[in-house]
């Protein structure tokens, strides 16, 4: 597990862009509490997905409102899917991998 911020640096109903190992990586925090990590860029387009629209199903790219699931990463709008990354939450750390 590797830490990668504060989840008070995410508001909730919102993503934000993570450099892991020279990956970049979109955590969401949902409005439920529950967080979700995946690619941060579109591959349509290359669009930041952490700052697209969520909900607690799915995230729409600002670009082109190409939309994925959160839980899974399948493409919702016949792109291709996104990687999910595991993620959680112990005290206030965002924790990602296994």
């Amino acid at each position: 597990m590797t830490v990668i911020g504060s989840i008070h640096d995410i508001p909730p109903g919102e993503g934000r862009a993570f450099a892991v190992d020279g990956d970049t990586i979109a955590v969401f925090r949902l409005r439920d509490g529950s967080v979700r990590a995946l690619s941060a860029v579109c591959p349509h387009k290359g669009g930041p997905l952490a700052d697209g629209q969520i909900d607690l199903k799915q995230v729409v790219c600002p670009l082109h409102l190409n939309a994925w699931d959160l839980a899974t990463g399948c493409s919702l709008s016949g792109q291709s899917d996104l990687t999910v990354y595991p993620v959680r939450i112990d005290n206030d750390d965002i924790l990602l991998g296994d």
